[in-house]
């Protein structure tokens, strides 16, 4: 198992935003990711900086941590634009992105850019967007001339050239627990990603959470198998924080160490961690944060 962390973009880059995802690197993290959204919950009457700025930075101050999203969604990106932006930032950073890449949910991002009087996407609508989002989206960096014409995107002679350093393209790691978004897994993704399953984070337990994450993975499985392909090509990626155990895995290096563990054993391959916020949900020991980054980490690779 690989570990990772996730850092949230609301440090100005010279208040703890180089440093911090610099430290990431010496630590020796496999990737670190940011979430890519116009702001978020409790963040949101605080500072909160742009995921593509961001990521370009943290690529120009590091050198081998591998960077990404968890996750970009259709609420406020277009696929022409952000090809374009993705081909940039894999370039900047001489190909270690990875795109997380989500429906999208119906929070803040889902209602910023409406007009007085319309209503946000329903979920029906969020998953078709996201259907033909990604399908567009892997055109658009797979080939250097795209015309498409969608329900909802359309592209006409889009280009983008050189295309990414990765080939064929940039990874893809789809977050997904529907039966839709694990088709668009199976078929276009490099990596499938959970947070768990927000039913049982509400109302269950640390057991029904490992039980409710199992059936997701026999569920890609099955989606897998009917796109003619093994599931075992697509890495398995846990954004922890989300879960009945909240942030009780950071509490020492043994409970990481046994947490990681119990989700090693369901077939989760990355393990991503919140790099700590005070006085927020994501509140955690830096110290002890540091420790599960190194001696945790070495305890589960062996």
């Amino acid at each position: 198992m690989r570990v990772s962390t996730v850092i949230l973009p609301i440090h100005r880059w010279s208040e703890g935003g180089r440093t911090t995802w610099q430290r990431a690197e010496e630590l020796g993290f496999h990737a670190a990711y940011t979430y890519d959204h116009l702001s978020w919950r409790s963040f949101r009457d605080g500072p909160w900086f742009g995921a593509v700025p961001t990521l370009t930075a943290a690529a120009a101050a590091t050198s081998r941590l591998r960077l990404g999203t968890l996750v970009t969604s259709p609420n406020f990106r277009h696929p022409v634009t952000l090809a374009k932006e993705l081909i940039t930032l894999d370039d900047v950073s001489g190909g270690r992105i990875t795109l997380g890449i989500g429906a999208g949910g119906s929070g803040f991002d889902a209602t910023t850019l409406l007009r007085g009087g319309e209503e946000p996407w329903s979920p029906r609508e969020r998953a078709d967007r996201f259907g033909e989002f990604v399908e567009l989206l892997d055109r658009l960096l797979t080939h250097d001339v795209v015309t498409y014409e969608g329900t909802h995107y359309s592209a006409y002679e889009a280009r983008d050239i050189p295309g990414c350093v990765q080939r064929p393209r940039l990874p893809f790691a789809v977050a997904a627990t529907g039966p839709r978004g694990l088709r668009l897994a199976a078929r276009y993704g490099q990596a499938w990603v959970t947070t768990g399953d927000p039913k049982t984070s509400e109302t269950g337990t640390p057991a029904d959470s490992l039980a409710a994450i199992g059936g997701q993975i026999d569920r890609l499985g099955k989606a897998c198998a009917e796109a003619g392909r093994d599931a075992g090509d697509l890495d398995k990626i846990f954004l922890t924080g989300f879960t009945p155990d909240g942030t009780g895995p950071l509490s020492s290096v043994d409970a990481f160490v046994d947490f990681a563990g119990r989700h090693a054993e369901l077939g989760i391959e990355e393990i991503v961690l919140h790099w700590p916020i005070p006085d927020s949900i994501f509140a955690a020991d830096l110290g002890v944060f540091e420790k599960i980054a190194t001696e945790g980490a070495a305890q589960i690779a062996r």
